[in-house]
């Protein structure tokens, strides 16, 4: 039998600590999510599909709902520099339907949002979602919003058009209270 050498032992210890400390890396949300980003209240839950492990949750760009002269308001949400969401909303002169063919472009598998809980057009696709609405407030007599997730993510598609339609539903009518709309 074979004398097991000091140098293997600490080559053995030495691997295990290595193995151990690489596996507690980037496990966990080691972040916070803000109750309000971008100018807007934010439902972890409708957003908890699109987070990911990592150490720091950033809001990059300001509100946008409070956007001055602009007609228009744009901010992403990552963890670590990975794209959670980058939302847009437009404050514009009628309603434009994100299922016409002038949008097209924007979408990989279109289909348009039924039963929406407000007024407007809304459409959905594997990484993004656009709702046009009504709003009849001083900043705007009409609003498009957006919203879209990182083209890397993966997992299963359906489950995520899912979850981008959910956020959605759930976020345009943050984004019209946040602006005052009244229809």
């Amino acid at each position: 039998m074979r004398a097991i050498t000091v140098r293997q032992v600490a080559a053995s210890i030495l691997a295990c600590g290595l193995a151990l400390s690489l596996a507690a890396c980037g496990s966990g949300r080691e972040y916070t999510v803000p109750d309000k980003a971008c100018g807007v209240p934010l439902n972890e839950k409708t957003l908890n599909p699109f987070l990911v492990d990592g150490e720091n949750f950033a809001v990059k760009g300001g509100s946008i709902v409070d956007t001055g002269t602009k007609s228009y308001g744009h901010c992403t949400l990552s963890v670590d520099d990975w794209l959670v969401l980058d939302l847009q909303v437009d404050k514009v002169d009628k309603i434009y339907d994100p299922m016409a063919p002038l949008d097209e472009f924007r979408f990989k598998n279109r289909e348009k949002l039924k039963d929406m809980p407000f007024p407007g057009l809304g459409a959905v696709g594997d990484f993004n979602s656009m709702v046009s609405t009504t709003c009849s407030a001083p900043a705007a007599d009409y609003i498009v919003v957006n919203a879209k997730v990182s083209l890397q993510s993966d997992g299963d598609v359906a489950e995520r058009r899912k979850d981008i339609e959910s956020f959605t539903l759930d976020f345009v009518p943050k984004v019209k209270d946040a602006l005052q709309c009244t229809a």
